[in-house]
């Protein structure tokens, strides 16, 4: 009777043993999904918004982390530099190298549906840097000023238009806050997230900095996922309104301008530049056309094909017709020079299209454009 009894304890113990290693092994994908950490794409060497510096790891950085702890999940960043736009995405996010990518333009049509976003979580634009005490409520306060514009900007365009202002041509806005440092421009008309930052730096914050409206002036940035982790993002867009707060002193602490863009044509506020209709630049006529150089033609094509065929085909041929350019002289006629341009120097984020001004040099630009040119197909 008592070993029978002995057996009933040991067989009771023994399935209550494995009925609690079950469990466990049932409970342990929920801890470990917990226990991932979310992975944040980003650029080593972009500040303000972002890099591998821990003191300074930059604005986007800082949001991941705090967009992780508000999930309960640790925080890893994997880096990658975002010279190439879409291709960096997909190798990164698409290719489930990482989680979430911040400051993604907002736009319905980037990259297709294989991307999805949050609700916005920034204001991003451009902003006027002018001495302090400068009363600044519309361009014609600029007026008899020498004003610093990045080489193919919409500010170099807008300023064109005004025989009354100077404009100061720089390649990055790094190089224009140095003529004002230099005393070789008394403002700049430059990226906002860049004025800031670098009056915080550079200028030790004595500057203001004015966010600029108008067309082509302010977008709305928002946090991009592959559309593999809709859950995620409804994860995340839950817990951004608890962090509204945390973003805005994080964007006020990397000297991000603040306060919501005016629209054109809207009553002026102090703190902002209003631009009417007529201030909005007119066409340019393009120079006279030139046969190029076959040297210069074969140094374009070696630029071209070392780093725009990635997105644009090796020699331009690509089967996506809306990257296609071999068909810039047909979309654009006689303007093809000036988009052409003003797109590699400012670059179309809403399409993935980066910025390559202090990439490539304007020499590079125009032997890139010499090759383009041989190759145009109506």
């Amino acid at each position: 009777m008592r070993g029978s009894f002995s057996r009933v304890v040991r067989r009771q113990a023994v399935k209550a043993c494995l009925t609690a290693m079950l469990l466990g092994a049932m409970l342990v994908p929920a801890r470990a999904w917990a226990a991932e950490p979310l992975r944040l794409c980003a650029d080593p060497a972009n500040l303000p918004f972002s890099s591998d510096q821990a003191a300074k790891p930059g604005l986007y950085v800082e949001i991941g982390r705090a967009i992780a702890a508000a999930l309960g999940r640790p925080s890893e960043t994997v880096w990658s530099l975002s010279y190439f736009g879409k291709r960096n995405l997909r190798e990164t996010l698409l290719a489930g190298q990482c989680d979430i990518a911040v400051g993604l333009p907002d736009e319905a049509d980037f990259m297709g549906p294989r991307v999805i976003f949050t609700k916005p979580i920034l204001s991003l634009g451009y902003a006027l840097l002018v001495p302090p005490k400068t009363p600044v409520l519309r361009l014609d306060d600029l007026a008899g000023r020498r004003v610093a514009v990045q080489f193919g900007s919409p500010p170099q365009s807008l300023l064109a238009t005004r025989n009354d202002i100077t404009g100061v041509t720089a390649l990055s806005p790094e190089e224009a806050v140095q003529s004002i440092a230099a005393g070789k421009a008394d403002a700049a008309f430059i990226w906002g997230p860049s004025a800031g930052y670098l009056n915080q730096s550079q200028l030790q914050g004595a500057w203001q900095v004015i966010p600029v409206s108008g067309p082509g002036m302010q977008w709305r940035a928002a946090i991009g996922l592959s559309r593999k982790q809709p859950a995620l993002r409804d994860a995340v867009d839950a817990v951004l309104p608890g962090l509204s707060g945390t973003i805005t002193t994080l964007a006020a602490a990397y000297g991000f301008p603040a306060g919501e863009p005016i629209k054109v044509g809207s009553a002026a506020a102090p703190g902002a530049v209003v631009l009417t209709t007529e201030d909005q630049p007119p066409p340019v006529a393009p120079s006279d056309a030139q046969s190029p150089d076959p040297k210069m033609v074969a140094e374009g094509k070696e630029l071209f094909n070392g780093t725009c065929a990635h997105c644009h085909g090796p020699d331009a041929v690509v089967s996506e017709r809306r990257i296609n350019l071999r068909l810039l002289k047909h979309r654009y006629n006689d303007e093809m020079d000036q988009v052409f341009l003003f797109t590699v120097t400012h670059g179309r984020p809403a399409k993935g299209m980066p910025n390559w001004t202090g990439i490539f040099s304007e020499d590079d630009f125009t032997r890139i454009l010499a090759f383009l040119k041989t190759i145009q197909q109506d």
